[in-house]
């Protein structure tokens, strides 16, 4: 099956694996539907009669109770096994690392047995992979993760972002989410993992629009940088403010957090630049983490930031938010006791969940980017 993958197009890789699996299986027919969390949805990239993009409108299936096992897949990361017929529908959930890609469906003419699930399941697995590797060559993927353009604006704020919006390794879990306003706010989040070290940060451009978007450029270029060559969060923060007033065309700022976490012992070190602390739970108590702001980033050039110290334990959430999850609007929502009534669920369930009721609690006018990341520390591997 890989050597027939690794010949083909990068457009056509997800319709050749599908043709060879559908050919070791004998399956009937053979799907990736690719996760658009923003729509809640599941877009069909592969189906016989599926055309290129442009050429045909793709099947979109609504991620909601009307369509249950299909949202069981994704939420639960479990295959699903619906008799239909003679045969079965299987879903198997399409993931790496946690970054829940979408589905891999599977029409079979009879029951599967356990060795049918397990190559199914081995085969979703292997997908993943092959998306990882190949979305970047082609805008395959991102176009079916797309229901409608992106103004400019929001094409700069994506490209800001991490490629995967969840990772998990043995010592955490991360997810993160930005749902954008109208009117584009310029929020981003980012994160990286290292041997020893998790860093991450979330960051709110003054502004909208492409201003905000090229403000949150310039924050986001400079703290990679930075890390990049191994700076500490303080060098960071500095080489960020500075950038950001020398650069900047107009006055403008961005506030932000930037964290490092210790995977080792937990210890975990953290910048405030004028934002929001986050929020901890911390076994039934949802409150938040009590840290000395300094000023955003780009407000002075020769301004000085400090680290401050916290040391997670086992069980711990740190849920990170810009000022859009705290719309005035909104302010009726009580978003500690929301968290706390969520402490089951994953990280993934959690940010959409809580993204979803802040936008339901402004009658789905967000009057700036709604951006947020959840932390789960299981404690040090």
């Amino acid at each position: 099956m890989l050597a027939a993958v690794e010949a083909a197009a990068p457009v056509d890789t997800v319709r050749v694996f599908a043709r060879e699996l559908r050919r070791q299986v004998d399956a009937v027919q053979v799907s990736f539907l690719i996760a658009n969390f923003s729509a809640r949805s599941l877009t069909r990239l592969t189906q016989s009669a599926t055309q290129g993009p442009g050429e045909r409108a793709p099947e979109q299936v609504p991620l909601s109770d009307d369509v249950l096992p299909y949202e069981r897949a994704v939420l639960t990361q479990q295959v699903q096994i619906v008799p239909e017929g003679a045969g079965a529908r299987l879903l198997a959930p399409v993931s790496t690392r946690g970054d829940a890609m979408g589905v891999l469906e599977l029409l079979l003419p009879a029951p599967a047995d356990d060795d049918v699930r397990a190559l199914i399941k081995a085969a979703a697995n292997t997908l993943a992979l092959v998306i990882t590797a190949e979305r970047r060559h082609t805008d395959l993927y991102e176009w079916g993760n797309r229901i409608t353009p992106l103004v400019l604006a929001a094409e700069i704020q994506h490209r800001l972002l991490p490629d995967a919006f969840t990772c998990e390794a043995g010592t955490f879990t991360l997810a993160a989410w930005l749902e954008p306003a109208g009117n584009i706010g310029g929020d981003t989040f980012d994160y990286s993992l290292d041997r020893t070290k998790l860093f991450l940060s979330i960051t709110d451009a003054m502004g909208h629009q492409v201003e905000a978007a090229l403000l949150a450029t310039l924050a986001v270029g400079s703290l990679r940088n930075s890390r990049r060559a191994g700076a500490d969060l303080v060098t960071m923060a500095g080489a960020a403010n500075r950038a950001i007033e020398e650069n900047s065309s107009d006055p403008g700022f961005v506030t932000g957090l930037l964290m490092s976490v210790d995977l080792r012992d937990g210890s975990t070190e953290i910048v405030n630049a004028g934002h929001p602390p986050p929020l901890l739970q911390r076994g039934g108590e949802v409150r938040p983490l009590q840290l000395t702001p300094d000023l955003p980033l780009g407000i002075r050039p020769d301004l000085g930031y400090q680290v401050q110290h916290f040391q997670l334990q086992p069980g711990d959430r740190l849920i990170l938010l810009t000022d859009g999850m705290l719309e005035r609007n909104a302010e009726h929502l009580d978003l500690a006791a929301f968290i706390a009534d969520h402490a089951a669920d994953h990280p993934r369930q959690l940010i959409q969940a809580l993204t979803a009721a802040v936008e339901d609690a402004v009658g789905g006018e967000l009057a700036d980017d709604a951006t947020v990341m959840c932390l789960h520390w299981h404690g040090p591997a």
